[in-house]
């Protein structure tokens, strides 16, 4: 699992509207619909249940959201930088600028929660972080998100 298979250059954005955990939720699900064809009110659904269960703000500004989803046949992800920290009640109660969603098949076992343990792994990584928010390009943002198991494996 890394992220190359988990992206496509088009489910990487940087949002500068966003206001709120919710308006964040329905832009992941509009994203998702425009990048992997997925339908964006189903989505939204999907995040805020799974939001229910608790929040996946996981801390230091970084959220993962993730749910399964009827139809999809492999795991896929987003992320998105956003230029103004929202709160999304996360656990240090810290607002969040980076988020990575994931969605999975609705009978995902082992991949999603590999694919979890990849995102949440790197992202706890101070400096990876770092130079994610020191840059604002989409495509140079998806270069830094494929490349970084290559520059650990180095």
């Amino acid at each position: 699992m890394n992220f190359a298979k988990l992206l496509k250059p088009e489910a990487v954005k940087v949002l500068s509207s966003t206001t709120s955990k919710k308006r964040l939720l329905m832009d992941l699900a509009e994203l998702a619909e425009t990048s992997y064809g997925l339908d964006a009110s189903a989505v939204v659904e999907a995040l805020l249940a799974r939001e229910a269960l608790g929040p996946t703000g996981v801390g230091h500004g970084v959220a993962l959201p993730h749910a399964r989803i009827a139809g999809l046949d492999e795991v896929v992800g987003q992320f998105v930088l956003l230029e103004k920290p929202v709160d999304f009640g996360s656990v240090d109660r810290q607002p969040v600028d980076i988020a990575f969603a994931l969605f999975a098949p609705e009978n995902a076992g082992v991949e999603h929660l590999k694919a979890l343990a990849l995102v949440s792994r790197t992202l706890r990584d101070t400096n990876f972080c770092a130079k994610l928010r020191a840059n604002r390009s989409s495509t140079t943002l998806y270069t830094i998100l494929t490349e970084a198991e290559a520059v650990k494996a180095a």
